[in-house]
């Protein structure tokens, strides 16, 4: 089998998987829909009806949501992994989170009653928190080093935590509201609030399709890429923006969702191999699938108690977190 023929296979079985998935998200709840009702929620479009806003009004928006989450931070992680050239690299490694986090909880606390302007806080302080990291790896050397990049994000990341930990003593009222958002999930999303994340996150995908042919480049080495005519510096600063783009979109509705950005694009390399022009899409349907399927199972498995969708990404992804660093360890 040839690799178009391979890929095209790759690519449908994916889109099936993100339709099945995002088809049982929508049907299966604590509140069971029949086909029957769907269908005519669906036809009639009678706003009245508890199936019409089971379906049009809870679940569709969350299950959307998850998708574009996921497909976010699916490929978020693999820009992040291709330009440090570090596979244990993800979101919150270079201070996205962290930065998120601190804005959205200065907010809470400065004007608690200013609910409707918590993501656009979010999203500014993850973007923030890149153009600073970036800043301090430009001042550090001439070129962007890719461990100066990480260490940076680490430590800016610690200090951003340190001040939410300082914060949530200060204001102890505010900490159940950032509990909510730091644990990540999809519950009282609406579309009003996806429309704007969902054209960044559509810009952030098609932009980190258009570095993919240098990102390639780039992982034979930067002396190798700069013979061939790339520009290291330039490619590895637009995919980490890009990465941050994703990552803030993304914490603006979802909250601070973990480990989907580190284990997707490890599980999709095995199946897909490295080329990153085909793993970018890739990454975007698998990352949707497992998004969703968390969130179903959250909300399936402790009905009618809710678990955070962002609680049970972390107990899937630490345990293979730390399957990759021992893995690791012994190769070393």
């Amino acid at each position: 089998m040839n690799n178009k023929k391979k890929y095209t296979l790759l690519f449908t079985a994916l889109l099936i998987l993100l339709i099945l998935s995002a088809f049982a998200g929508i049907v299966l709840g604590g509140s069971d829909i029949s086909f029957k009702d769907m269908l005519n929620a669906v036809l009639n479009k009678s706003v009245h009806t508890p199936a019409y806003i089971i379906l049009f009004d809870l679940r569709l928006p969350r299950v959307t949501a998850a998708i574009l989450a996921g497909a976010g931070l699916a490929v978020a992680g693999l820009l992040l992994q291709s330009a440090t050239d570090n596979d244990l690299c993800s979101p919150n490694v270079i201070g996205v989170n962290g930065g998120a986090g601190f804005a959205y909880m200065v907010l809470l606390c400065v004007l608690p009653a200013a609910f409707d302007f918590l993501p656009l806080a979010a999203f500014a302080g993850a973007l923030l928190t890149t153009a600073v990291v970036l800043g301090m790896s430009f001042t550090v050397g001439h070129h962007t080093s890719k461990t100066t990049v990480i260490l940076a994000g680490v430590a800016v990341g610690a200090l951003l935590n340190a001040g939410i930990s300082f914060l949530s003593q200060l204001y102890p009222e505010a900490l159940s509201s950032y509990s909510s958002f730091s644990a990540g999930g999809f519950s009282n999303i609406y579309f009003s609030d996806l429309t704007v994340p969902a054209v960044m996150i559509f810009i952030g995908i098609a932009a980190a399709q258009l570095l993919s042919p240098a990102l390639n480049l780039l992982c034979l080495g930067d002396e190798m890429a700069q013979s061939l005519g790339i520009r290291v510096r330039r490619i590895r600063v637009l995919s980490l923006v890009t990465a941050s783009l994703l990552c803030s979109a993304v914490v603006s509705f979802a909250g601070l969702l973990g480990f989907v950005g580190l284990v997707v694009p490890h599980i999709v390399r095995r199946v897909a191999g490295y080329d990153i022009r085909v793993l970018v899409p890739s990454c975007a349907f698998a990352g949707g699938i497992l998004t969703v399927l968390s969130d179903l199972a959250s909300r399936t498995l402790f009905y009618p108690a809710e678990l955070p969708a962002g609680i049970l990404l972390s107990v899937l992804g630490a345990p293979f977190f730390l399957y990759l660093l021992f893995g690791r360890s012994r190769k070393a």
